[in-house]
């Protein structure tokens, strides 16, 4: 058993260690020792040899003003030095070892003296960690002194600059820090072992790695981010193997052809299964005139770029470059000569890989200048080819990583140094800088140029995978086999999937079962003529009226009302119509006439029906009711619709005809749609919901605002908010909605929909069954909301009895105020309960509010089954024109009234308010006073 004390003691070696890797901290904690590297030693040497250098020139300037030594805490307040050196103080659990304190006397006699911790980092650029080090050394000193410490210093870079650190600005980041320590040092288990961007620069990175190896564990992915891990993780998903049977292709979508292909995790992971190339898509890589390969060597922290590698490639061989510089005076001229080699090829393509070297090609423009602008060369500079790019989420190789070294050794390739990497690059030009060693400048030469070499087989083998029309099943046995992920799903059980076998008979005889072919040619053989098989004719129907109706004309003008007038015109007018009974509905013609009359005083003609004045109309208005019926509340198609009315009774119908009927329809409703709106945004309660709508293979959305009775439909080109902000500027009553942040703006009491959030709940625990904290949420969430759902079964959506479970609400969010959740689920969920703390139970504090936004969403339900049928097809006009009737149609089932009767008795409704009494759905036995 470790002491208590070792348990709970937060050394500052500790704090580093969990910045960077919390395995690194545990591991160092346990006591363990790393088999290191040359890079760690060299960073330990150099780190050690900086602030020594600092102490010097400390002390050469204040010699008098140093202490050295241990000091209690009673001797830091009243002493009279300024500077103190290598102190070690402990407070409580804390511990922190300082290499300078600097103590600032106080300026009168009622103040204090002011204590700055002060540390030494070699690096010119500071990370996060070096200024969290910094805060979590000024916090023990406060601690230990019981002072305020506000300011902790950093004397870093070549230059000696000193950075000020604002320890209020970090506390709250440090605490949180030491706080999972201290639970990751007090744990029973070890951390989860997970590889990250540190792995390199650690002691203990060929232990880590033999460990993840072995598990084949996800981290192995280093394009995996801790959010897709936990997620995979969530499903049950751990290793690299059981990530990868989960990998199906999907159809791109045509309007995401334009953007970048998204990154597969799942086939990555399935490539390093089946150690086979795998290509999405058709990656493409255009190669034009002379392929200039290059590689730079540069230490990032000093932004100086010393080497570069050039392999020329051209019809006379292999031309190789290295361009050295001794120092940053050197640089420019590396690169100019850079510029003269590209200058001698013809139309030179500059290849390389990762983005390291486009940084270098713009930081050299800037620095030294570039070519003429449009010049041959600017373009190449311009047009250079990061390999990286043309490989990601295109071409997956079977290795963990991207990197070119592990594609190249992949591919057999093999640097002449196995240790060379990066890092290890910036330990021998630091090494080469102090001793001018030749060996180490020629080992930097040969590692960049095997660098180019690699660069140069990954181009070319990827030239040769990358032909088009690939046969992914007979690959040419130089290049590895590589298997087009598009093909993966045809391996698939499908009912309906082609015939294929290896045995050409059994092609032949599964092709002369096909239905066409046994009746083109095998029933003629035998003697059965199908094609000359003809349907009887059906006997045209009659156009003959079989009523007459006369429509008599005023018996005075309409226009100066004088009844002095003489006979004119007589017209008559052909409708086919229908006409329902109670039990049964046939086709009727009528013929209707109209005897004109010409006024003998002003000469005004009149005696002629609205209609027939406008255009007249070959159908009657049961004919269009009966089809409103069919396309808006059976959601049949129109082309189905024709078919019926042409085979049933015998109607010449056409297309055109029935999209007229619709048109016509819209335009007779659209004053009710406009009543409709104006009693939803002028109502009390508002639910509203949108969902996606199809125009013509654009993306548009549909909009539904509905209280108890009335909805309406709104087509918007877009998912913004202006429309329905717009809409409900004025609108004070409370608006139910689901989460999305465009309803926010808009200035009312809002109730979010429960039902959804406690779905994202339930989802979040079935992907997460091991997260505890999420759970805990969950069961309070649900143990709050239960009684309330009791409450309105029993008494309905009045404030007067839901009020008194605002206590209950409180509690709850008073636990998620002191919990403090770790998991990175329960984190996220926390914050959605806080963003969204004042609108979650609005409907305890009003009558009649619902919890749930099933209002709205049954009305969405219901486009959704519309726009099942129009399938994409129609154009904005007809979408608007069949949100129009919808928005009637539904109108009248919330207010459990039949749209059928409504569209049979020829009357907008502007008051929907009564039921229908008739039996029948004639248009005279229709309860007129509904309009």
């Amino acid at each position: 058993m470790l002491s208590e004390q070792k348990k709970l003691l937060m050394t500052s070696r500790l704090f580093v260690a969990y910045l960077a890797c919390p395995t690194k901290c545990y591991l160092q904690f346990k006591g363990e020792v790393g088999a290191g590297s040359d890079y760690t030693a060299w960073v330990v040497t150099r780190t050690e040899s900086y602030c020594r250098e600092g102490i010097q020139k400390l002390t050469a300037v204040y010699s008098l003003e140093l202490c050295s030594g241990s000091l209690d805490s009673g001797q830091w307040k009243n002493a009279s030095w300024h500077f103190t050196l290598d102190q070690i103080i402990r407070t409580q659990d804390w511990e922190a070892s300082f290499q300078v304190v600097q103590r600032i006397p106080p300026e009168g006699t009622n103040s204090s003296p002011q204590f700055i911790p002060i540390r030494f980092v070699p690096n010119n650029k500071l990370s996060n960690a070096d200024k969290m080090v910094a805060a979590f050394e000024a916090l023990v000193l406060a601690k230990s002194l019981s002072i305020k410490v506000g300011v902790a210093k950093i004397t870093h870079g070549e230059k000696w600059s000193v950075y000020s650190v604002k320890v209020n600005l970090l506390s709250r980041a440090v605490h949180k820090a030491v706080n999972q320590t201290a639970a990751l040092l007090s744990a029973t288990y070890p951390p989860d072992l997970i590889l990250n961007r540190h792995c390199p620069e650690c002691e203990f990175q060929d232990r880590c790695r033999k460990q993840t190896v072995e598990k084949d564990d996800l981290s192995l992915l280093p394009n995996l981010t801790d959010k897709d891990r936990a997620r995979f993780n969530g499903k049950g998903l751990f290793t690299v193997t059981q990530l990868s049977y989960t990998f199906r292709p999907r159809r791109r979508i045509k309007r995401l052809a334009g953007q970048p292909e998204k990154y597969h995790h799942a086939l990555k992971a399935l490539a390093i299964r089946e150690q086979k190339i795998h290509v999405v898509g058709k990656p493409e890589l255009h190669i034009d005139g002379t392929i200039i390969f290059f590689d730079v060597e540069g230490l990032p922290d000093r932004d100086f770029y010393y080497l570069i590698g050039v392999r020329l490639e051209n019809k006379n061989g292999v031309e190789r470059y290295s361009l050295w510089a001794d120092s940053m005076q050197d640089e420019g001229r590396i690169w100019k000569e850079f510029l003269n080699i590209l200058s001698g090829a013809d139309h030179p393509t500059l290849m390389h890989y990762g983005s390291y070297e486009t940084t270098f090609l713009k930081r050299m423009c800037d620095r030294y200048g570039g070519p003429l602008k449009d010049s041959t060369l600017d373009k190449a500079i311009a047009s250079s080819v990061n390999l990286l790019s043309v490989i990601y989420a295109r071409v997956y190789f079977p290795t963990y990583s991207n990197g070119l070294k592990e594609i190249a050794r992949f591919l057999g390739f093999e640097w002449g140094d196995p240790l060379a990497s990066g890092l290890q690059s910036i330990v021998w030009r630091s090494r080469w800088e102090s001793s001018r060693d030749l060996s180490l400048r020629t080992k930097l030469i040969d590692y960049n140029n095997d660098d180019c070499d690699a660069l140069s087989l990954v181009v070319h083998t990827l030239k040769k995978l990358l032909v088009a029309d690939i046969d992914s099943n007979n690959n040419s046995v130089a290049l590895p086999e590589i298997i087009h992920a598009e093909t993966l799903g045809k391996n698939l059980n499908s009912k309906w999937r082609p015939f294929k076998s290896s045995i050409v008979d059994m092609e032949r005889i599964n092709e002369a079962a096909h239905w066409i072919y046994q009746r083109d040619r095998v029933f003629v053989r035998s003697g059965v003529v199908t094609k000359n098989l003809k349907r009887p004719k059906r006997a045209k129907r009659s156009h003959k009226p079989e009523k007459t109706v006369v429509c008599k004309a005023p018996p005075s003008c309409p226009e100066c009302g004088k009844r002095w007038r003489r006979k004119n015109r007589l017209l008559t007018r052909t409708v086919q119509d229908l006409v329902f009974g109670r039990d049964s509905i046939r086709r009727r013609v009528v013929q209707y006439v109209f005897q004109t009359y010409q006024c003998r005083t002003c000469s005004h003609e009149y005696g002629l029906h609205e209609w027939y004045i406008h255009g007249g109309r070959k159908w009657g208005w049961n004919v269009v009711a009966y089809f409103l019926y069919h396309i808006i509340e059976l959601r049949i198609p129109q082309l189905t619709m024709q078919h019926s009315l042409n085979r049933l009774f015998g109607f010449g119908i056409v297309r055109s005809t029935l999209n007229n009927f619709k048109t016509y329809a819209s335009d007779y409703y659209s004053d009710t749609k406009m009543k409709i709106m104006e009693r939803i945004v002028h109502g009390e309660l508002i639910h509203a919901d949108e969902t996606r709508a199809n125009i013509k293979g654009h993306l548009a959305y549909v909009w539904v605002l509905t209280n108890m009775r009335e909805v309406i439909y709104i087509l918007a080109e877009s998912r913004e908010a202006d429309i329905i902000q717009t809409l409900l500027k004025d609108f004070k009553g409370v608006l139910v909605s689901d989460f999305y942040a465009a309803y926010d703006a808009i200035d009312c009491p809002q109730q979010k929909c429960l039902i959804h959030l406690m779905r994202d709940l339930n989802d979040d625990i079935l992907h997460n069954p091991f997260d505890e904290e999420m759970k805990s949420i969950a069961l309070g969430f649900s143990g709050v909301l239960k009684p309330m759902i009791d409450t309105i079964d029993r008494h309905g959506l009045k404030k007067r009895f839901l009020r008194k479970h605002i206590v209950e609400v409180e509690r709850f969010f008073t636990f998620l105020d002191v919990t403090d959740f770790k998991s990175e689920m329960a984190l996220k969920c926390k914050q959605r309960f806080e963003k969204n703390r004042g609108t979650l139970f609005t409907f305890l504090r009003y009558d009649g509010v619902p919890w749930n936004n099933n209002n709205a969403e049954h009305a969405i339900k219901a486009f959704a089954r519309l726009r099942d049928v129009m399938a994409g097809a129609s154009s904005k006009k007809g979408i608007d024109e069949y949100l129009t009737l919808l928005s009637v149609a539904e109108t009248c089932e919330y207010q459990g009234l039949d749209f059928f009767l409504f569209s049979v008795q020829e009357k907008p409704i502007l008051s929907l308010s009564r039921k229908v009494v008739a039996d029948t759905p004639d248009a005279k036995t229709t309860n007129q006073n509904l309009a």
